[in-house]
């Protein structure tokens, strides 16, 4: 059974840092596409980062408004993939998502086949 399990998210002020973790389970990590999305409320849902392997190398995928501010990394031996964030803003106040494929990375959420059950983050001071 395919699972994703969110957790890390809380309230934070304005430039400080979380990190989002996602346990997964019923796939093997190493052969997956991991992404994150947020969705705040009156707004479409975003991809913020993904990463993914073929062979040796290492992809990494952000959007422009996080950029330089949040890292993606995961570790295959834990089954976990995290999402360090700094210099948090009130626009990044988000319900954030961990998301799961084969193999390659894609932008859009409904190429995503599995799906976490989301962590609150909230930026305000």
């Amino acid at each position: 059974q395919v699972q994703l399990v969110e957790s890390g998210g809380g309230l934070v002020q304005p430039g400080g840092s979380l990190r989002l973790s996602c346990v997964v389970s019923g796939f093997p990590l190493a052969y997956y596409a991991t992404a994150w999305f947020r969705q705040a409320p009156g707004k479409e849902r975003e991809r913020v980062s993904c990463i993914s392997n073929t062979g040796d190398r290492t992809y990494y995928y952000y959007a422009d408004s996080v950029k330089g501010r949040f890292t993606i990394s995961k570790d295959n031996a834990k089954n976990t993939v995290y999402l360090q964030m700094n210099s948090l803003k009130p626009e990044d106040k988000a319900v954030y998502y961990c998301a799961a494929r084969p193999w390659k990375c894609m932008l859009v959420g409904a190429d995503f086949g599995s799906w976490g059950q989301g962590t609150q983050v909230t930026v305000s001071s």
